[in-house]
């Protein structure tokens, strides 16, 4: 599926505010109704719009302590990686995950009310799977963070 100006506005402004009318839509984007929704469902069944979700505000429900792990394992063979991913899965603080390149092997974001919060997660998490280094940095201050991806909008001339 190719995606035009339209495409990339509807998915701008979908991700921007979910909630959005199609009626108000397409009016941004210079669209009658029932073609503006066929877009969009287009989207969603090819894969554009993964699902719908509403973002929380964690301060407000005390998790507010981001912290960033860093793991190494001595351990690189696929049926130990599955195994950890399947681990990872198990617990809900665990909000981002990525198999790393570089000094690290893996990189977690994990959110907590506190510091003893913290704590009982790592004691948990070392219970539960062998790892070689767990270095854990916890951020003072978020500065920027959006969901919305940085899509290529053309402007008209």
């Amino acid at each position: 599926m190719h995606l035009d100006n339209i495409d990339m506005q509807l998915l701008a402004l979908i991700q921007h505010d979910d909630s959005i009318s199609v009626d108000l839509i397409a009016k941004h984007v210079g669209l009658s109704k029932t073609p503006c929704w066929r877009r969009i469902q287009k989207l969603e069944k090819a894969g554009y719009i993964k699902r719908h979700v509403a973002l929380l505000d964690a301060d407000k429900l005390e998790l507010g302590v981001s912290v960033f792990v860093q793991v190494k394992t001595n351990q690189h063979d696929a049926n130990w990686a599955m195994e950890f991913a399947k681990v990872v899965a198990e617990f809900p603080e665990i909000v981002e995950f990525y198999r790393m390149a570089g000094d690290y092997d893996y990189l977690m974001r994990v959110l907590v009310k506190d510091i003893p919060a913290y704590d009982r997660f790592y004691k948990r998490l070392i219970s539960v799977t062998a790892l070689t280094d767990v270095t854990s940095n916890f951020a003072m201050e978020q500065i920027k963070y959006t969901t919305e991806l940085p899509l290529p909008l053309q402007t008209s001339k």
